[in-house]
């Protein structure tokens, strides 16, 4: 992406010195469970300004008087929750660097979600890289404006608001088991918020309460870490006691769940741009494309990839019962441009965009990176491999 930087990184880069990075990280609160990458991403401000152009167009679709009405059916009825804000805190907004016209690079979006990420990993991750790695001159994963104390202010801000901070918790599906748990504990430092399993919440009338020791603490804001998909996947027990999210209750979300249906995959047939694959819905399609295996199939309510199909054919489309709930996508082509000491790696990197109450729009502040030796982003297909995994994005200033 930066020729010149990726020769001085590599070149610099020895074993040792990334083996007392990720014990640094490892050391931090507790010991992390997916792949730490060998290397950030360096991005130039031509790539940097078309994937922000990008999430703008979204936004801007997101701000339209009639974007609720046409992402009702977006949120599924066993799933919907009551008392829906106007606008989401947080949205992630997932790019693919690709192959474009002539041979350049550019961003392709991938997925987006009204969902927070890891937010307060990412804070870490920056401070310990530049511990062991040293700060590149005109660089930084913060973006507009923002710096670490300046970020941190901000997210502090939209989560706790005005509560006393041991009234708003970070609610997920038994969290400290999760393999993102690092970015829970990591929140929990900076915000001072304590993560709070689904199984933990206590239910009185229509307000909600944890135990702290033999104290019980009333809630009055959830940062809200459950995706509602994974609930189906619960015993019995889990599912009855996590049912109180879906009743009227006297508790503010950040953000409401609602959002992570409405900002998804749901949400792209609405949008056009030059940096957004051609996206429709399968049961508006008058014909099939002629070149079918130039795209892929992916169900609307899923998460993690589960169901994408990538070579698609008309055999996979006929079998399809619920055409109106998947899309057909036009396929990018991942460009594999991050130099290794092997083979060249690809790579996503996830803009974090947080929507303070008041403000008219949101406004890009983080991001995190994932790079891939293999047929997809992901742990299953980067076995044995390295110079992959999670990392992030350093940009041009």
């Amino acid at each position: 992406m930066v020729p010149e930087l990726r020769q001085a990184y590599n070149t610099a880069f020895t074993d040792e010195k990334f083996q007392a990075f990720v014990e640094a990280l490892n050391s931090h609160s507790t010991p992390i469970q997916f792949r730490i990458a060998e290397t950030p991403v360096f991005i130039p401000k031509k790539f940097a300004h078309q994937m922000i152009s990008a999430c703008e167009q979204i936004v801007d679709v997101i701000l339209r008087p009639d974007f609720k009405e046409k992402t009702g059916r977006a949120i599924p009825d066993a799933f919907r929750v009551p008392n829906e804000n106007s606008h989401p805190h947080f949205i992630a907004f997932d790019f693919g660097i690709c192959h474009g016209a002539g041979g350049m690079l550019e961003p392709q979006l991938i997925e987006m979600q009204g969902f927070p990420s890891l937010f307060g990993y990412q804070v870490l991750l920056d401070d310990v890289f530049k511990q062991h790695f040293g700060a590149v001159a005109g660089y930084a994963p913060y973006l507009d404006g923002l710096n670490r104390e300046t970020y941190l202010e901000l997210f502090r801000k939209i989560v706790v608001g005005d509560e006393d901070p041991e009234q708003v918790i970070l609610l997920e599906l038994f969290p400290r088991q999760q393999k993102t748990n690092i970015d829970f504990y990591c929140t929990e430092d900076y915000l001072g918020i304590p993560m709070v399993c689904v199984t933990e919440l206590i239910r009185k009338g229509n307000q909600l309460f944890y135990r702290n020791h033999e104290k019980e603490i009333r809630v009055k804001r959830i940062y809200n870490r459950v995706i509602f998909d994974e609930l189906q996947q619960q015993d019995i027990s889990v599912q009855e006691k996590a049912a109180v999210l879906f009743d009227d209750l006297d508790v503010e979300w950040v953000t409401h769940p609602n959002w992570f249906y409405r900002i998804s995959k749901f949400t792209l047939p609405l949008i056009q741009h030059p940096n957004i694959p051609e996206t429709r819905f399968l049961n508006e399609l008058k014909e099939l494309p002629g070149q079918l295996d130039q795209y892929v199939l992916k169900p609307l309510f899923s998460f993690a990839g589960q169901g994408v199909v990538i070579d698609v054919t008309p055999g996979d489309i006929a079998a399809i019962n619920d055409p109106e709930n998947w899309i057909l996508q036009k396929k990018v082509e991942y460009a594999a441009v991050i130099k290794t000491p092997d083979e060249p790696a690809k790579a996503e990197i996830r803009i974090f965009y947080f929507w303070e109450e008041g403000a008219a729009r949101p406004r890009p502040v983080n991001n995190l990176a994932r790079l891939s030796k293999g047929k997809m982003i992901g742990v299953r297909f980067n076995k044995d491999k390295t110079w992959t995994g999670g990392s992030f994005a350093l940009f041009e200033q």
